[in-house]
C-alpha cells in the first residue's frame, strides 16, 4: 500500500493533478490491481479481463468520468453485457467519490443494478469526508450511506479504507447481489499538511513538501523479491465482430404508402437485429412510442428497459458499446434526450460509438404539447463534434439511416415523427451519410426549398401548389443535417439564383435553417429564408399546429412568392 501511495503521490505531486484525492484511494488502488482484479496489463482492451471504472475525477481506460456521477451508470452497462450478453466471468469494479454521491445520476444506476441483479459489479465508495469547497453533505457518516446503498437493493458493507487486510476480505467474499464498498478514508493521507483538511483539493503540493513526502514514503517501502502480477483472467468472452452490420434485403415499402418514420424505426432495427446478433436496444419506458417494441417482441434478450431513467440509459448505452462488445440503439422522446446532454457530451470525449433515437419531434406531435415536443434536439447533437445527424423523411430512408448509424463511428442520432407520410423513394435508392437528395425538381426553377421530415411533404405538397401557378421551386431531402451536404444544396441553389427557403418542425436556434446559413455563407448572391417554430408551441392538431408556427404548405407556397416578388422589385 506504501508502494500505492508512493506511485500515487509522485505522480500527482509533479502534476496539476488531485493529490489529496488519490492518497485517500492509495489502498483501494493497489488492492483491486494487485490482489483482486484478474486482468492482462499487456493487454487492456482484452475482452475477457476484469472492468475498471474510475468515477472520481479522473479518466481511465474505457470512459471519460471528469464530469461527475456517471461512471456508475456506464459500469452498469459493462455488467449488464458481461452478465446477459458476453455470459462472461469478468468482473466490474466501480470507484465512486463521495462528492458525486449527491447526483441523482449515481442513485439511478443504483436502482438499474439492483433491478438487474449485477451481482458482477462492485462500487466502492472512497468516503473521504471533504469535496471541492465543502465537507460532503454526510461526511463520515459512513452508516448514513451504507443505509441508502441498502435501500437501493445493494450488500454494502463499511470498510477501512486505508486496511488492505479489510478490504482483501470483503472484495474476496462471494457475491449474490451488487456490491457497495463503503470505504472510510482520509482526504490526503500520508501527506501531513493536508490530511483531513480544506483547501487542498485539486491543487499540486509544493516541490519541497511533495520532495519531503515522497521521500519519508521511500523510507516506509520494505522491498520484498516477490514480483506482483495480476491473476490471469478466465477466457470465456468469446470474440465479436462490429465489422459489416448489414441490413439482410433492401426495404420492401412500395411508393406511396404511409407510415410513420417512427414506426420505420422500429422495423428496421428489428430487422436489423435479426441477421446481426451484436445489435442491442435500450429505450426509457417509451418503446410502444418509438416502437423499439417491436425490436423486443422479436429479440427479447438483446433489449434492455431501462425505465425513466434517461441519463442513466446513455450511460449504460455507452458501458454496453465498450470495447466493441455491441452495436447499441437507445431510444426515448427526442427532447428526452434534453436531460441527458452532460452523458451525451462525455460520450463524445469518451470517443463511445451509440446510436440515438428521438422520435417526437416537433410540433407536429400535435395534442401531447411542448413538453414532449422536441425542439432544440437538432441544436444539442449539431453541438456535439464526434456527432452524425440523421433526419429521415419516409419509411424507406429510416431503415437506410438505422444501418448507416450501425456503421458510423461517434454519436449517430436519428430525429423520428410522429404523423404518417408518403413514402417517396424507391426501394433501390442509395443513402450516404452527408448526402442530400434532390426530389422535386424541374429545368426552370425559381426557388430551392430545404425541408425535413414532416416539413418535406409539406414543401411537395407546395410545389404541386405552386406548379397551377407556374412557378417552380426544386425541393431538398438533406438526409443528414451533420454533415450537411452543402455542394448539393450550392449547386442546386445556384440553379434557382441563390433563392433558398428553409423549413423546419424545430426552433430557429440551431436546427436545419442555421446549418444551411453555414453552409451558404461564402457564397455570393445568396439569400436564406427561413420558416421554423418561433415561440413555444402549445397543444392542437399536428396540421393546425404546422399552420400556427408558419411551417405548412400554405406558409412554404407564401414565402416563395414573396422571396420572388422581392427579387422583381429589386430589378
Amino acid at each position: 500500500n506504501e508502494t500505492g501511495r508512493y506511485g500515487l503521490a509522485s505522480s500527482a505531486a509533479s502534476a496539476s493533478d488531485h493529490p489529496t484525492s488519490c492518497c485517500s484511494v492509495a489502498e483501494i488502488m493497489s488492492v483491486l490491481f494487485f490482489h483482486t482484479m484478474k486482468y492482462r496489463p499487456e493487454d487492456p482492451r482484452n475482452p475477457n479481463n476484469d472492468r475498471f471504472i474510475l468515477s472520481k475525477k479522473q479518466q481511465f481506460v474505457d470512459v471519460a468520468t471528469g464530469s461527475l456521477g456517471q461512471g456508475l451508470g456506464a459500469a452498469c452497462g459493462m455488467a449488464y453485457t458481461g452478465k446477459y450478453f458476453d455470459k462472461a466471468s469478468y468482473q466490474v469494479f466501480c470507484l465512486l467519490g463521495d462528492g458525486e454521491l449527491s447526483e441523482g445520476s449515481v442513485w439511478e444506476a443504483m436502482a438499474f443494478a439492483s433491478y438487474y441483479q449485477l451481482d458482477n459489479l462492485v462500487a466502492i465508495l472512497d468516503i473521504n469526508r471533504l469535496g471541492q469547497s465543502d465537507p460532503a453533505p454526510l461526511q463520515h457518516h459512513v452508516e448514513k450511506y451504507q443505509r441508502r446503498c441498502e435501500a437501493f437493493g445493494w450488500h454494502a458493507i463499511i470498510v477501512d479504507g486505508h486496511s488492505v487486510e479489510e478490504l482483501c476480505k470483503v472484495l474476496s467474499q462471494p457475491r449474490h447481489q451488487p456490491l457497495a464498498i463503503i470505504a472510510k478514508t482520509i482526504k490526503g493521507k500520508g501527506i501531513p499538511a493536508a490530511e483531513d483538511k480544506m483547501g487542498w483539493h485539486g491543487k499540486p503540493l509544493p516541490k519541497d513538501m511533495a520532495d519531503s513526502v515522497i521521500k519519508e514514503m521511500q523510507s516506509r517501502i520494505i522491498s520484498c523479491n516477490k514480483r506482483l502480477y495480476p491473476a490471469p483472467p478466465t477466457e470465456d468472452a468469446s470474440p465479436v465482430s462490429l465489422r459489416n452490420i448489414r441490413m439482410p434485403s433492401a426495404p420492401s415499402y412500395k411508393t406511396g404508402d404511409k407510415i410513420a418514420t417512427r414506426k420505420a424505426y422500429g422495423m428496421a432495427l428489428a430487422k436489423l437485429g435479426r441477421y446481426n446478433d451484436q445489435v442491442v436496444a435500450l429505450d426509457g419506458d417509451t418503446k410502444n412510442s418509438t416502437f423499439s417494441e417491436l425490436f423486443k417482441n422479436e429479440h427479447p434478450n438483446r433489449y434492455v428497459e431501462c425505465y425513466i431513467a434517461e441519463q442513466n440509459m446513455v450511460s449504460v448505452a455507452i458501458g454496453c458499446a465498450v470495447r466493441d462488445r455491441n452495436v447499441v440503439f437507445a431510444s426515448t422522446f427526442a427532447t428526452f434526450f434534453s436531460r441527458a446532454y452532460d452523458q451525451l457530451r462525455m460520450a463524445s470525449i469518451s470517443e463511445s460509438n451509440i446510436n440515438l433515437c428521438g422520435s417526437h419531434c416537433g410540433v407536429s406531435i400535435g395534442e401531447d404539447g411542448p413538453s414532449q415536443m422536441g425542439l432544440e434536439d437538432l441544436a444539442m447533437f449539431r453541438a456535439i463534434p464526434t456527432a452524425t445527424v440523421f433526419y429521415p423523411s419516409d419509411g424507406v430512408s429510416t431503415e437506410k439511416a438505422v444501418e448507416l448509424a450501425a456503421n458510423t463511428k461517434g454519436l449517430c442520432f436519428i430525429r423520428t415523427s410522429r404523423p404518417e407520410n408518403n413514402i417517396i423513394y424507391s426501394c433501390n435508392e442509395d443513402f450516404h451519410v452527408g448526402q442530400a437528395k434532390v426530389v422535386f425538381k424541374t429545368n426552370d426553377d425559381h426557388v430551392t426549398v430545404i425541408g425535413a421530415g414532416v416539413t418535406l411533404h409539406e414543401a411537395l405538397a407546395a410545389a404541386e401548389q405552386l406548379k397551377k401557378e407556374r412557378i417552380n421551386i426544386r425541393v431538398i431531402d438533406p438526409f443528414t443535417i451533420k454533415p450537411l451536404d452543402s455542394k448539393t444544396i450550392i449547386d442546386n441553389a445556384r440553379a434557382t439564383r441563390g433563392r433558398i427557403i428553409t423549413v423546419e418542425d424545430h426552433y430557429y436556434e440551431g436546427g436545419l435553417g442555421e446549418a444551411v446559413c453555414s453552409a451558404v455563407i461564402n457564397e455570393t448572391g445568396f439569400t436564406v429564408h427561413r420558416l421554423a417554430v418561433s415561440q413555444v408551441p402549445r397543444s392542437g392538431k399536428p396540421q393546425e399546429l404546422l399552420r400556427i408556427f408558419g411551417i405548412d404548405r400554405d406558409a412554404i407556397t407564401q414565402a416563395v412568392r414573396k422571396v420572388l416578388s422581392s427579387s422583381a422589385n429589386a430589378k
